[in-house]
């Protein structure tokens, strides 16, 4: 395989966003958006999928972090999308299971060229709670919600229990992570691109 590496740019009037990835990293990341527990998740997901990020974004949090955090994930879609290239030698499919002590969640990712994304198991309250007093719990599924569509992955995460607002999000972006990893990796088997299309 080639050097898989990609950087991305997003500027509008609600936030500058700049991502540089490497898919073949070793967890390594230098992570400031503004918003210190979506910095947090983005740590964990580059350490748990061992793709080497570099994210820097700037927004209008002083309003809200919604805009920050969905520019910075379709920016990292972006990346990720390209750092695949054609997808050839990849194992395409992805699945963990991650636990963060009472929380425990499920993430299948699928490197198809054909964005979706299903999210089930989080209740109102996680939604609707403010973690660490500025991250809606909604924003957990939003962010992977955007990277996906952006990346072109089919991902089915579901939360199959927990009770800390913290613990909730931090084990969905883990396995998220972590099937990832899995997803993107190269398997020596693999010849050509893992589709009977010739492409995904």
């Amino acid at each position: 395989m080639t050097q898989r590496t990609a950087s991305a740019q997003r500027t509008t009037s609600e936030s500058d966003v700049s991502v540089s990835i490497d898919l073949d990293g070793v967890g390594t990341s230098t992570i400031d958006t503004g918003v210190p527990f979506y910095d947090h998740m983005l740590t964990a997901l580059s350490k748990h999928s061992l793709i080497d990020m570099e994210i820097r974004a700037q927004g209008d949090v002083h309003i809200d972090v919604h805009h920050t955090v969905e520019d910075t994930a379709i920016t990292l879609g972006w990346a990720l999308r390209d750092a695949l290239g054609d997808k050839a030698g990849i194992r395409r499919y992805g699945d963990a299971l991650v636990p963060l002590d009472e929380a425990l969640a499920q993430a299948v990712v699928d490197v198809s060229g054909r964005p979706y994304f299903v999210h089930v198991g989080e209740s109102d309250a996680q939604r609707y709670h403010l973690i660490g007093g500025h991250f809606t719990g909604s924003m957990t599924g939003h962010a992977l919600e955007s990277l996906a569509f952006q990346a072109g992955l089919t991902v089915h995460l579901r939360l199959l229990a927990g009770g800390d607002p913290h613990h909730i999000a931090e084990a969905q972006f883990k396995a998220f992570a972590r099937a990832l990893r899995t997803a993107v990796e190269p398997d020596p088997r693999a010849q050509g691109v893992p589709s009977t299309k010739g492409a995904l």
